[in-house]
């Protein structure tokens, strides 16, 4: 009798802002826009995970304001495990939550034991160790990239390991 695989366990760890961000946002350089931004469809982006990647899990790590409880329960019904990072205010009054820390954290150690893969979706340099560490441990899936055209330099070395949500544009995006 042959023995049955057991599927790979697959986590998700999604900077939101990044996520947001980087698909939203028109990138100009110089005076030539060079990227228009579009509205990423949440919801539609779980399923892709799931359909595409086979995501068990989609962490969702994401700045905590009061007056969003019913933007994070619509984020929840469509299947994300939300982390909330506390944010100050800056100058402008702006709401902030950098979430990185949080991120790193809950891929190399809180989490790490429950997944074989692991999916980051952030174009930020700033995850440069956490994906080295995932690759040197062979848990590794995908970077998933908001935008080509924000992508940091620090991620040319893992090519092998890129997906641009860009190319996936028409089934993501908010109608």
């Amino acid at each position: 009798m042959a023995k049955k695989s057991k599927r790979e366990k697959v986590y998700a760890f999604i900077d939101s802002q990044n996520l947001n961000l980087g698909t939203s946002k028109d990138i100009y350089r110089g005076k030539k826009r060079v990227y228009r931004g579009w509205k990423i469809d949440f919801g539609k982006f779980r399923k892709y995970l799931s359909d595409k990647f086979r995501i068990e899990k989609a962490f969702l790590f994401i700045g905590y304001i009061k007056q969003n409880e019913k933007m994070y329960r619509r984020l929840r019904s469509y299947g994300y495990d939300l982390v909330f990072k506390p944010t100050v205010r800056d100058n402008q009054g702006k709401a902030k939550g950098n979430v990185d820390a949080e991120l790193v954290l809950y891929a190399a150690k809180i989490e790490f034991d429950n997944y074989d893969k692991a999916i980051i979706v952030s174009g930020d340099g700033d995850f440069y160790c956490l994906h080295e560490y995932l690759k040197k441990n062979k848990k590794l899936l995908r970077i998933i990239i908001p935008n080509v055209k924000s992508e940091s330099s620090l991620l040319k070395t893992f090519q092998e390991y890129k997906t641009f949500i860009i190319y996936d544009r028409q089934k993501l995006e908010l109608r």
